[in-house]
């Protein structure tokens, strides 16, 4: 047995009933069929030979055990041995007129395994394999489909069983991704309960206090005020680093709205800016980044604004702080002294993204970043540049 439940059961399921047909009609085909064959013993030989490889196949398959890629080519296998032994127990005449002696049903078992193990191209190559091995038979290739379309029989039953099984799959998959995204929800809204009955009240109380008494603990009150809305903040804030990757598209705004505070104005569009996970990432990353440059070189008592503009084929986030702004050449000396702050975490990322960062400041009349990023999925750093 698997150690997780497998999304393809059902169909494993289903397809052992089709089995069980299949078989049935094999016996009546033997039956009806014994006469004519030149070795009519041998011929019931193979045949419980293939009523006992499809008792193993329905249980190993029901079981679980059996879902495995050697349990299924060794399926494939011994159909296309048992469709080639009709040349030992038939004339060469029977041989031509009529369809092998396992019966093409019954052979489609192999096609049906196949596609839902290896999905729709493995169900269609083996679909083919089994027509290969009837035209062996008969020594020649039907290409008149008119008069016989099994070869596209097979085909399309190991491409609808295939995609039968890659859409279980991927549906399961998903269930299972908004299970655990809907656990980690859950879990956030207890911390947040916890936290706001132990760590917000106690540095609310401080705040209050502290700007009662005044003096110097007034300073200390303004601190605690400062942590305790960083706090409501952050436990009322989704995560940013949820489940943001390739192909997962993310509101970047709302990523962005986790950064305002009384110093940071953030300013959104009423539609979500949906962008490709990693790239959402990167660009919050990159706005972060300038921010926290806000607040640590702007000054005590500047602001930041922070606007996000959905242009279609790219999207623009711009930081703006009416702080003292950067003196001319503080940069240049920065990155000789080996602190690549913005030239990697702004300008590097947004390289690497494809996009541009346009920077505009001056002394005392303040900073702002202009993020850029195209929507499409070129990337420059990963492409070679720009």
């Amino acid at each position: 047995m698997q150690d997780r439940p497998d999304p393809v059961t059902p169909l494993w399921r289903a397809a052992q009933i089709f089995r069980l047909l299949s078989c049935i009609y094999a016996l009546g085909f033997q039956i009806a069929v014994n006469a004519d064959l030149k070795a009519p013993i041998l011929g019931w030989l193979l045949f419980s030979v293939l009523i006992a490889w499809s008792v193993a196949c329905a249980v190993a398959y029901l079981h679980g055990f059996g879902r495995r890629p050697a349990w299924v080519i060794a399926e494939i296998v011994v159909v296309v041995g048992l469709m080639l032994s009709t040349a030992l127990i038939a004339p060469g005449q029977w041989v031509a007129d009529n369809q092998s002696w396992p019966t093409t049903l019954w052979a489609t078992n192999a096609t049906i395994s196949a596609a839902l193990q290896f999905g729709p191209v493995g169900g269609m190559a083996t679909g083919v394999a089994v027509m290969a091995a009837a035209a062996v038979l008969k020594g020649y290739i039907s290409v008149d489909l008119g008069r016989n379309a099994t070869i596209v029989i097979e085909v399309a039953v190991g491409l609808a069983v295939g995609m039968a099984a890659q859409t279980a799959r991927s549906a399961s998959a998903e269930l299972e991704r908004a299970a655990r995204l809907a656990a980690s929800l859950e879990e956030r809204e207890r911390l947040s309960r916890r936290v706001h009955d132990g760590a917000i009240q106690v540095l609310a109380l401080v705040a209050r206090r502290g700007r009662e008494i005044g003096g110097q603990t007034a300073e200390l009150a303004e601190l605690a005020g400062e942590q305790e809305r960083a706090l409501r903040r952050l436990v009322s804030a989704a995560d940013p680093d949820t489940d943001l990757g390739v192909g997962t598209p993310a509101d970047i705004g709302a990523l962005l709205r986790a950064r305002a505070s009384d110093r940071v104005s953030v300013s959104l569009p009423a539609e979500p800016v949906l962008l490709d996970g990693e790239v959402a990432r990167e660009l919050f990353a990159a706005a972060g980044n300038a921010l926290d440059n806000v607040a640590a070189h702007a000054g005590p008592d500047a602001h930041a604004f922070v606007l996000v503009e959905d242009l279609g084929d790219e999207v623009t986030v711009s930081i703006r702080d009416d702080g003292a702004g950067i003196p001319q050449g503080r940069l240049d000396e920065a990155a000789r002294q080996g602190r690549l702050g913005v030239s990697k975490s702004i300008v590097g990322r947004m390289d690497w993204l494809g996009g541009t960062a346009q920077l505009s400041t001056g002394p005392d009349c303040g900073t702002e970043w202009e993020l850029t990023v195209p929507r499409g999925p070129e990337r420059g750093g990963r492409d070679g540049g720009r």
